[in-house]
């Protein structure tokens, strides 16, 4: 289970904020799944990035599903709802970003993420390898590191999985540094060629 840092892949969320949030802001409500969050800080970046985009009534239309299979240490979702976040997992991002959506908690070092960003992500716990999603009809699903560790069929499968429960015209993000597997990549069109980011066909 990784504690990652937020705002760790720049380019994909510049890429969600330039091409996804200016079609997904047409619909009445965004739904956003993040398979495979860590401790958080990807979900919440994310909600940030909407934050920024959507304005503060826009914002409350939206809602972001972070899931994760925690089989080592069982605290991520204990911390994901506390929202409270060690110094060096926020330093990268923006300072005015920061300043904005983050305020120093009691415990030396620490930072907790505002309300208004919390109250947009929910967590629960889910296993991908179920191909039963938390919804469906999601605008965005972003999942990256926990396709590393699938077997090929496993991966096509759970891929084939998000695009059937993307909505027409829906978002798939996935690691830079993993390609769509041939027999599905008729299913996608990649929308930029710096991020591994798709729409569904």
């Amino acid at each position: 289970m990784a504690f990652t840092f937020f705002f760790r892949d720049l380019p994909a969320l510049h890429a969600i904020r330039d091409h996804v949030i200016p079609e997904l802001r047409r619909h009445r409500y965004i739904n956003v799944w993040d398979a495979g969050c860590a401790m958080g800080p990807e979900p919440y970046s994310l909600a940030i990035i909407f934050r920024e985009a959507l304005g503060c009534y826009g914002f409350k239309r939206m809602k972001i599903y972070a899931t994760d299979l925690d089989e080592e240490s069982h605290q991520f979702g204990k911390i994901i709802a506390e929202g409270i976040y060690p110094e060096e997992t926020v330093k990268r991002i923006p300072k005015d970003i920061f300043r904005k959506y983050f305020s120093p908690n009691n415990r030396p070092g620490y930072f907790k993420i505002a309300d208004e960003i919390m109250q947009c992500v929910s967590f629960q716990k889910h296993d991908l390898r179920t191909l039963k999603p938390v919804r469906d009809n999601f605008g965005l699903i972003v999942c990256k590191n926990v396709l590393l560790h699938l077997s090929e069929s496993e991966r096509v499968n759970v891929i084939k999985m998000f695009h059937k429960f993307l909505m027409p015209g829906g978002f798939f993000v996935t690691e830079q540094t993993q390609k769509m597997p041939n027999q599905i990549v008729h299913l996608f069109k990649q929308i930029t060629t710096n991020v591994q980011l798709f729409e569904k066909r």
